[in-house]
């Protein structure tokens, strides 16, 4: 960053025009990236699809396992380019009093060090739907590097606009990893969504494998034009609007976890608080960063913070009565067999959207603790860890280097 450390907490808008530095650092940034996502979508293509046709269980088993290592590269490719042209710091804290705590010895076996005290892991959840606030794009980008550190990585799932669905090389490769594209037509979605969500839970369950579940409950960023509406919907229920936050939209996040619980006991739901430096109070977040300014221009958060929080979703969150859900069925939409996943009932709505929206008054006292200190915790509570790769050897990860290796080599086999 350098001398264009102050840039961050300029307006975008307001900036100097860019340099040819930064004009490079985009070109070399497009480069990898591009190159990266190409090499991963083409290995998805040409090695691994073969696979999913071929009508044996060790074809099916490879298959899966060469999916999640594709994920896998994609998120150390994100990481890599965090490192190579927007370096920047996560700093974590965790709850320790209110709504989601933790107590000071799960800290101490969360946060794992390096002989030299460097933190190399977080171990967090494996099974996790992850809920944030959403101030910008790069959320997500972010949300998905603190996975790395989880070593859940390769088993993030998110869901997306169905338009993105067909974008060549990234859209392709999602559809690859599972994402679930939506329509954002809840009547057609809904079902869609327990379904996917349903299959999705079952396999991880079975195969004994990770899952992050990601999902930003307020549907859309902070921005003025989101401001007002969340006023409407306030002023509609009668109650006060946040501050920081949008009102939380609890339909999406309902049928997910009735959709996810059934079929991982052990789900649990982590809940980020992010803030970055640099917003002044109630600014906008994509008013000062965007994931050009940040990857292209290289001006970046120096920080990003975020405060965690855990809560054990079949003990902690009434998601409602789903003793009658079969783990083993996945919802398709029959009217004649009703399903607890998507036939909620009213009450057990209203419950739930409560409880959110009063996690989420919480969240937003949090965010002025933030405005107001700078941080969300005293500086000792912090974690400070700089996004970088923990070896070098992962380099060849974030270009899915072993896949098209592996069949380069099984190839020659056959001469």
């Amino acid at each position: 960053m350098g001398a264009n450390t102050a840039l961050h907490a300029i307006p975008i808008a307001s900036r100097p025009r860019r340099t040819w530095r930064q004009v490079l650092n985009a070109l070399s940034f497009l480069l990898v990236f591009l190159s990266g996502c190409l090499m991963i979508n083409g290995s998805q293509f040409v090695v691994l699809l073969p696979l999913k046709l071929l009508p044996f269980d060790w074809a099916r088993r490879a298959y899966y396992a060469g999916i999640r290592y594709s994920e896998g590269a994609f998120g150390t490719l994100m990481m890599l380019a965090c490192q190579l042209f927007a370096p920047t710091t996560l700093v974590v804290s965790f709850e320790k009093h209110g709504e989601g705590k933790f107590t000071e010895e799960e800290v101490a076996r969360i946060v794992e060090r390096d002989g030299s005290g460097k933190v190399v892991n977080l171990h967090l959840p494996q099974k996790t739907v992850l809920i944030a606030n959403h101030q910008m794009y790069a959320d997500w980008w972010y949300a998905w590097c603190l996975t790395y550190y989880m070593q859940t990585y390769k088993d993030v799932h998110i869901v997306l606009k169905k338009s993105l669905k067909w974008v060549p090389i990234l859209g392709w490769g999602m559809q690859f990893f599972n994402f679930t594209f939506l329509a954002r037509s809840w009547a057609s979605d809904k079902l869609h969504l327990a379904s996917s969500l349903s299959w999705l839970a079952r396999r991880a369950e079975k195969e004994d494998t990770p899952l992050t579940f990601i999902l930003y409950p307020e549907g859309t960023l902070v921005s003025r034009d989101t401001r007002p509406i969340s006023k409407k919907y306030a002023d509609k229920l009668g109650i006060p609007d946040m501050l920081h936050t949008l009102l939380p939209r609890s339909t999406g996040l309902h049928y997910s976890l009735r959709a996810l619980a059934p079929r991982t006991p052990s789900l649990q739901m982590i809940d980020i608080t992010m803030a970055y430096p640099g917003i002044p109070p109630f600014g906008y977040g994509q008013d000062y960063y965007t994931l050009r300014s940040i990857f292209f221009d290289g001006i970046s958060p120096p920080e990003v913070y975020m405060h965690i929080r855990r809560f054990d979703v079949m003990r902690e969150v009434p998601i409602g009565d789903i003793s009658s859900s079969k783990p083993d069925n996945t919802p398709n939409g029959d009217s004649s067999k009703p399903s607890v996943e998507v036939d909620i009932p009213n009450e057990e709505r209203d419950t739930f959207e409560v409880w959110l929206r009063d996690r989420w008054r919480e969240k937003d006292a949090l965010m002025s603790k933030y405005m107001d200190g700078g941080s969300f915790v005293e500086a000792q509570e912090q974690v400070k860890i700089p996004l970088k790769l923990k070896q070098k050897r992962e380099i060849l990860n974030a270009f899915c280097f072993f896949i098209p290796a592996f069949f380069g080599w099984a190839c020659s086999r056959l001469r």
